[in-house]
């Protein structure tokens, strides 16, 4: 490889990393080979792609990510359970409120129905009542 294309690489790197942290905004750095223990069959170069190419920068914030993350969990249902409860605990640490979040999952009934925001809602108060207890 050539140093400008190497430039370039650790550039999208890093911009894949400063994404990376504002989804997980509770963590203190982003470790490259942590995400390959997550997703051992993906490549740094998907990462990278996901996090550095794929979303602007300049776009939307993290908060709102999460919050649009948390309307699709929600219509999924049952298939959204499980990254409901890590994308509510990302959403309050990147500044959504307790409010906002249950707002969207409520507007989400017309489109996954009552009991898909029923449990939604049922999952993000247990995160609340976690998120209380651990603060100090």
């Amino acid at each position: 490889m050539t140093d400008a294309f190497n430039q370039i690489f650790k550039q999208m790197m890093e911009q894949g990393q400063q994404m990376a942290k504002a989804f997980a905004p509770g963590l203190e750095g982003v470790d490259v080979k942590a995400f390959e223990k997550l997703f051992p069959a993906m490549p740094k170069e998907m990462l990278e792609a996901f996090f550095g190419k794929t979303f602007n920068p300049e776009g939307l914030d993290a908060r709102t990510r999460f919050l649009v993350t948390i309307a699709a969990l929600t219509v999924l249902g049952p298939l959204g359970e499980a990254q409901m409860r890590t994308t509510v605990m990302n959403a309050v640490a990147a500044g959504a409120t307790k409010r906002e979040i249950a707002e969207v999952i409520w507007q989400m009934s017309m489109f996954g129905g009552v009991p898909a925001m029923q449990k939604a809602l049922e999952i993000a108060q247990a995160v609340f009542a976690e998120t209380e207890e651990k603060a100090p």
